[in-house]
């Protein structure tokens, strides 16, 4: 790679970091829906042309590593002997990816703009969908079914309900005001989910 080319990937990167601090900061101080792209690309200083060169849409901004952040819990769940059962090989890797862990404060506030506005939790859930596809072949690979083997709902089911069991336990710790530990309330939600199963 050329230092011309990283020179470009660090100002990108810069870039893209202080348009998410100006974001974050308008969001948090006057709320997502009354903050307006345009609003966002002036207190940034740059054009609204520019803004699109690095979010898709408002959304991105506040859930853009989501995406990036099932492929690393892909990662991490590879990496999981395949000796260990589906279930704690999933809790192992959204640990590793630090998907149970929460800081208190501006997370709280980041959390609860999520779960209180329509248009974030459409596109968490659009996200997490995505996360379902990226789990569901290693989950397929523990239960020994084989890699081309679709028939079988069990790898997706087990995949969508530890996204769901995340999803439920966050905004029950949203709910509690941010007080608890979300690791624990994860593993409430998936012993309640498998004792019914």
């Amino acid at each position: 790679m050329s230092t011309e080319s990283t020179l470009w990937q660090r100002s990108r990167q810069a870039a893209y970091a202080e348009i998410t601090s100006v974001a974050m900061r308008l969001f948090l101080d006057q709320g997502f829906e009354r903050t307006t792209i345009d609003q966002i690309a002036s207190t940034a200083g740059i054009s609204r042309r520019s803004f699109f060169r690095y979010f898709g849409t408002k959304e991105d901004i506040v859930l853009g590593d989501l995406a990036s952040q099932g492929e690393l819990m892909r990662d991490a769940l590879e990496k999981v002997p395949l000796t260990v059962g589906p279930w704690e090989a999933l809790r192992q890797a959204l640990h590793a990816v630090d998907a149970l862990e929460v800081e208190p404060g501006v997370t709280l506030k980041i959390v609860t703009m999520m779960y209180g506005t329509p248009s974030l939790r459409s596109r968490s859930i659009e996200k997490h969908l995505h996360w379902q596809s990226l789990l569901a072949p290693d989950i397929r690979r523990r239960l020994g079914l084989a890699d081309d083997d679709a028939s079988d709902p069990a790898p997706a089911a087990i995949v969508a309900s530890s996204i769901a069991c995340l999803d439920a336990a966050g905004e029950l710790w949203v709910t509690g005001g941010g007080v608890g530990d979300l690791a624990a309330l994860y593993d409430r939600a998936v012993a309640a989910v498998r004792l019914r199963a």
